[in-house]
């Protein structure tokens, strides 16, 4: 397991980033969000009047970032375990907020935040079974 972690991480970021890089870009070109057969009245009490800002943020950080982050994975680069955790906390937040600010649920969301978590995790054992440099930055040393 130890030795496959960078593979596992990778095909986590990739699979983050291939559902959030097509959504994305639909919320973003079509903001009333028709393209992915969303109502706006669902953004009703939540900051945002359409769905440009958050298709913003999930094409570019759970979609762009995860893709960046696969590849670096996949490569065993130098800050794999970092980058691993950032993004896991980004997705959770990314879901946290949405919870919190639209007040719907759909059961796709605890299984994203699961794997928020679990790619946390994974960065963070990629880190103590590599002790690589980012190890120190996390105090692991």
């Amino acid at each position: 397991m130890k030795k496959h972690i960078y593979i596992i991480l990778g095909i986590i970021q990739l699979f983050v980033a291939l559902g959030a890089l097509p959504a994305g870009y639909s919320m973003i070109v079509e903001p009333n969000g028709s393209g992915l057969g969303m109502n706006p009245g669902f953004l009703e009490g939540s900051p945002f009047h359409d769905y440009f800002i958050p298709g913003l943020f999930l094409f570019t950080v759970n979609g762009l970032f995860n893709l960046a982050g696969a590849t670096v994975s996949f490569f065993k680069g130098k800050y794999t375990g970092l980058i691993g955790i950032g993004l896991g906390a980004s997705l959770i937040v990314w879901i946290t907020v949405q919870v919190l600010s639209i007040q719907m649920y759909h059961f796709l969301q605890p299984v994203y935040f699961v794997i928020g978590a679990i790619e946390i995790v994974l960065g963070y054992l990629w880190i103590k079974a590599n002790h690589r440099i980012d190890s120190k930055i996390i105090g692991l040393n």
